[in-house]
């Protein structure tokens, strides 16, 4: 008994074959259409009262030369499908009109007119369809041995109208099912270009709060270690109060680079921060940290400050941080700084203002977007202006008259659905 897996499995391998080889597919239809067309020209649909007979006529050499070539055009369906369908026509009219028992040639024309239906567009299977039937019913008709009204003459209609039919809904099933596949692959291309935006979105989120950090840190660690080694030997007590300062701010600079490159950590893994995100409620921490530092800062803010989202909360901290870290490093050793939170209606203000003038060594425009006010090649501005937009906020920053600098973000106090800051 044979296996039927391996019977199965064979047959695929041929079918794949077949489809991988189309002219060779065509070659056996047109064989087994041949050898059909020659079989039913030894049938006399009329041999008695009972049905058909099969022998008792056969058919003439011409016959058997149309019948080949009808075959033989099929070979090239593919390729010129209105050309076939013309040579095989062309064959079955000859049939109709020269044999008064005339072969079934008219199989070929059929299988041309399917081809045709289901490779072509639909307004050229109605056109080629309409001509084909009523070209080949006619002479049937007109010139058949039979009478006009023979069964024989309305299955050449009906074989040719089915043939017109099934061939425009093969292309109309091959044309859903590529606009079902053209669909899945766009959606998953789609997938997979919104995977590296917010790859990127991510990437260019912990940029950010890694300048910030860093920037913020570094610039207080800096200040506070000249500060030491500028009054070691005359004033000990003053450089252990700077060293100190010096200790706290590399503390909170690694506390909070912990917390951001803690981000990266898989989720459930032990090790990573459960700290909240910093944020307004710390603001007064952030400014004891530039006072030490020797910058006079100014606060005012209204009581309702508190309740916002986390990112607008986030983003406030981090353009606070950023802009005194700023009026630090490029506003002169004299530069106070003023800063105020101020809710009006929907939206949050922020805004940090300083009166110092940078000294000669400072940097001056240094990047688009840096108007001067930041060292780090514009990254600063720049990244605060990312955090603004990305929330669907404004940032202006820009030289104050008379001297100083202003920076000003107004941000929804109700973040959009969605955003990542």
């Amino acid at each position: 008994m044979p296996d039927v897996t391996s019977l199965d499995s064979g047959c695929r391998r041929g079918w794949s074959w077949l489809r991988a080889h189309p002219l060779a597919f065509d070659a056996g239809l047109a064989l087994a259409v041949l050898a059909c067309m020659v079989t039913g020209s030894f049938a006399d649909p009329h041999g008695s009262r009972t049905g058909p007979t099969f022998g008792d006529r056969t058919p003439d050499a011409t016959s058997v030369v149309l019948m080949v070539l009808g075959a033989a055009a099929l070979v090239l369906r593919r390729r010129e499908p209105l050309v076939v369908l013309g040579i095989t026509g062309a064959v079955t009219l000859v049939e109709l009109l020269t044999d008064e028992t005339p072969a079934p040639v008219a199989m070929s024309a059929v299988i041309a007119l399917y081809t045709v239906a289901a490779r072509t567009d639909r307004p050229t299977t109605w056109r080629v369809g309409l001509a084909t039937m009523a070209l080949l019913t006619a002479g049937a008709m007109l010139f058949g041995p039979t009478p006009w009204y023979a069964q024989e003459n309305l299955g050449v209609f009906a074989w040719t109208g089915m043939a017109a039919a099934a061939g425009d809904a093969v292309r109309s099933r091959r044309a859903f099912v590529d606009a079902i596949r053209e669909r899945a692959e766009r959606a998953e291309r789609t997938r997979e270009e919104e995977a590296r935006r917010r790859v990127a979105e991510e990437r260019l989120r912990i940029a950010r709060d890694l300048h910030d950090v860093v920037a913020h840190h570094i610039a207080l660690v800096n200040v506070q270690a000249g500060v030491a080694a500028h009054v070691m030997d005359k004033r000990p007590d003053q450089a252990k109060e700077a060293l100190a300062h010096v200790r706290e701010a590399s503390r909170s600079a690694l506390n909070e680079l912990r917390a951001t490159v803690g981000l990266l950590r898989q989720s459930g893994d032990p090790e990573a921060p459960t700290e909240p995100a910093p944020g307004l409620a710390v603001l007064d921490e952030l400014l004891a940290t530039f006072r030490h530092a020797g910058l006079p800062v100014e606060l005012a803010r209204a009581a309702d400050d508190a309740g916002l989202p986390a990112a607008v909360d986030l983003a406030a901290y981090r353009i606070i941080q950023e802009a005194l870290t700023n009026v630090r490093k490029h506003a002169g050793p004299d530069a106070k700084a003023e800063v105020s939170v101020v809710r009006v209606g929907r939206t949050v203000e922020i805004t940090v203002l300083d009166n110092g003038t940078p000294p000669p060594a400072a940097p001056t425009a240094t990047a688009a977007g840096d108007d001067g006010h930041d060292g780090h090649g514009g990254h600063g501005l720049i990244g605060m202006r990312e955090r603004v937009t990305a929330l669907g906020g404004t940032l202006t920053a820009a030289p104050r008259y008379g001297g100083g600098f202003r920076v000003q973000a107004i941000l929804p106090a109700t973040a959009r659905t969605g955003e990542d800051t």
